[in-house]
């Protein structure tokens, strides 16, 4: 049977957490003088009050959560935050429809960046507090899940970094896998306190400086203004998002690395080395393109492409410049940037770079094999032999998010959106990179005037992306409920 009894006490605490957390923009909404603190208190209130019911008339000792379970904990858990972290913007002086402010909570926990707000520049700080926090606390959350939930769950190819965790927990310095998520969220937490250091020291305004570090660390992208990180035009302020965007989709078990005095731990991983060689190629590419195609100087040109080719690859989504007229190549570059991502272990999202290798890497095997039939060739990963189970793992997530991407597509189109408004904002949900292309959901615009069915595909299209598909759509599997 189901141990239901343990998936409704841990959606209890998590509930709390996010009761308690509300309580933070309370408080900067109480120290400004808006009235929003009420609806904030109010919120956190409910939130506490259910999910502490949850929590005492489940709490059982002795239960375990066997892998099934952590199926349906690990997607309830996305759902039920995200509809409880919504309350505050339902109801505050902003006045936007839930669906609105379910769309806008999925998108800050999810890290996916897409947003329905406009006026962000006058609105009430306390709604700009917590879209950061959510950002903040959905970038731990999904380095956590990748680190000690999608190993064990054998998701798209997840199973690879498990006895990377197991390797790394048989240390004496940190044992147990708890340890490691702690000392990562020591390290999440360090690196976002010296990125906040960082944008004040640059003039920019203690809480811009913190809503900002917490939304790049998380590779988030909300804002504090509609003109995104552009409102800024501060090249300084730009260069350390950039660095910090990139050190958030790293794989942050290197980090540990690091403080084990092992810096050369980081290039000595292929991934990596992938991850940097493809954000180095397409800063390159549309620097020379926008020289060519707008006619601009090589720093400007630089300047641009370094920021918003970063952004993008890393799934981050600020925006210093609208990059989808910059002509047919930048438009299909950015396109195809979306679908790479970061690091696997970081807070990055899409298909991810090591996917892409293992692809490129079984494809020349194939090629190799059929030059020499009588060869044999073994498709490897950082020096190691892939199993075939983690080729064929990845081959159909590979296949699955390209499928699933095709029929978000198809059913936008459906809700009455135009081709390429349609086609973008099924990547960037599925991706979770926040906006689109075009004039409609492109960089300067937002996804505030599409309908409410789209808006909800929207937010099933960031659930399906986040969680990696195959942690959501196994509970459709009628042999998954039975006995």
């Amino acid at each position: 049977m189901f141990n239901f009894r343990l998936i409704f006490a841990i959606n209890g605490i998590l509930l709390v957490f996010i009761g308690l957390a509300m309580l933070v923009p309370a408080v900067v909404d109480l120290a400004d003088g808006n009235k929003d603190w009420q609806v904030f208190l109010v919120s956190a209130t409910v939130a506490i009050f259910f999910g502490g019911g949850l929590f005492l008339s489940n709490r059982s000792s002795g239960l375990e959560l066997g892998r099934r379970q952590a199926f349906i904990l690990t997607t309830a858990v996305w759902i039920i935050l995200p509809a409880a972290a919504a309350m505050p913007f339902a109801f505050s002086e902003m006045d936007i429809p839930y669906t609105d402010a379910f769309f806008e909570a999925m998108s800050g926990l999810t890290t996916t960046g897409s947003t329905v707000l406009t006026g962000l520049d006058t609105a009430p700080p306390g709604i700009l507090m917590w879209r950061a926090l959510l950002q903040w606390f959905g970038g731990i959350g999904i380095i956590v899940m990748a680190i000690a939930i999608m190993p064990l769950l054998r998701v798209g190819g997840m199973q690879l970094f498990r006895m990377e965790a197991s390797e790394a927990t048989s240390e004496k310095a940190l044992p147990r896998v708890a340890d490691i998520v702690k000392a990562i969220g020591y390290i999440y937490l360090v690196l976002s306190l010296i990125c906040t250091l960082a944008l004040w020291m640059t003039g920019m305004s203690l809480f811009d400086a913190v809503t900002h570090a917490m939304t790049t660390i998380s590779t988030g992208g909300f804002s504090t203004s509609d003109q995104s990180a552009g409102d800024f035009e501060s090249p300084l302020v730009e260069s350390i998002m950039v660095v910090f965007m990139i050190m958030g989709a790293l794989p942050f078990l290197m980090y540990l690395q690091i403080v084990k005095g092992k810096p050369g731990s980081f290039l000595t991983d292929s991934q990596v080395r992938w991850f940097l060689s493809i954000v180095l190629l397409g800063i390159l590419a549309m620097t020379f393109w926008q020289i060519r195609h707008d006619g601009i100087s090589f720093w400007l040109a630089l300047r641009h492409a370094t920021f918003n080719v970063t952004s993008i690859i890393t799934g981050t989504g600020y925006a210093t410049a609208d990059y989808s007229s910059w002509g047919g190549f930048g438009t299909a570059a950015f396109f195809f940037f979306m679908f790479v991502g970061g690091c696997a272990g970081s807070a990055s999202c899409s298909i991810k770079v090591f996917r892409v290798q293992i692809l490129v890497e079984t494809a020349r095997c194939q090629l190799m094999q059929m030059i020499r039939p009588s060869a044999i060739y073994k498709p490897r990963y950082n020096g190691r032999a892939l199993p075939e189970e983690t080729i064929g793992s990845v081959t159909s997530f590979v296949f699955l998010f390209l499928v699933i991407f095709a029929l978000l597509t198809i059913a936008l189109g459906l809700t009455g959106l135009d081709f390429l408004t349609a086609l973008s904002s099924a990547a960037t949900s599925i991706t979770n990179v926040g906006p689109g292309l075009g004039e409609t959901v492109g960089p300067s615009g937002t996804f505030k005037s599409l309908s409410d069915p789209a808006k909800w595909l929207m937010s099933l299209g960031m659930l399906l992306g986040r969680l990696e598909l195959f942690t959501v759509l196994v509970l459709f599997s009628r042999r998954f409920w039975q006995r």
